[in-house]
């Protein structure tokens, strides 16, 4: 994590942000990844791999409602998305996709399998310890992974 926070901060100041936010097709790129780890013919189960994606971003999502849909869509896979809201930008909105009181439902009312998103503030850990960071960006990782393979009895490889 200390070497993702090294490398932002060294190139933010030779970059110009700006909008929109669109997360869905970042989501649904990485989701085409982990629906080909679950096909047989493509990975076998002893070679069992998940998937994490990891969105740093300065603004609030443009695209809500599609990344909503694609969220409780990835939710079947094997991946989780850890967001790091970067900045001053209200970020109230992006907790609705960490559904950790409640599974996230899309506008269709399609609600997800589990929940697969932990958003984190960067600002919340500007003066603490990398390793705070780290542990407060990774804390659902364990749950999510374990949770992806038990509810679908598999069993981890050994190695």
């Amino acid at each position: 994590i200390q070497g993702i926070v090294q490398a932002y901060q060294s190139c933010l100041p030779n970059i110009t942000l700006y909008g929109p936010t669109n997360v869905s097709p970042v989501v649904n790129h990485v989701s085409s990844f982990a629906r080909q780890a679950v096909c047989a013919e493509v990975r076998p189960i002893s070679e069992q791999s998940y998937h994490i994606l990891l969105i740093l971003t300065d603004g609030v999502i443009s695209d809500m409602d599609q990344t909503k849909a694609a969220i409780v869509e990835a939710s079947a896979l094997p991946m989780s998305i850890i967001i790091v809201g970067v900045g001053a930008a209200d970020f109230d909105m992006m907790e609705e996709l960490d559904s950790d009181d409640k599974l996230l439902t899309s506008t269709s009312g399609k609600t997800a399998q589990r929940d697969i998103v932990q958003f984190v503030p960067f600002r919340n850990f500007q003066h603490s310890s990398p390793a705070a960071l780290a542990k407060c960006v990774l804390a659902e990782i364990p749950e999510q992974v374990t949770g992806y393979y038990g509810s679908r009895k598999i069993s981890p490889v050994q190695r």
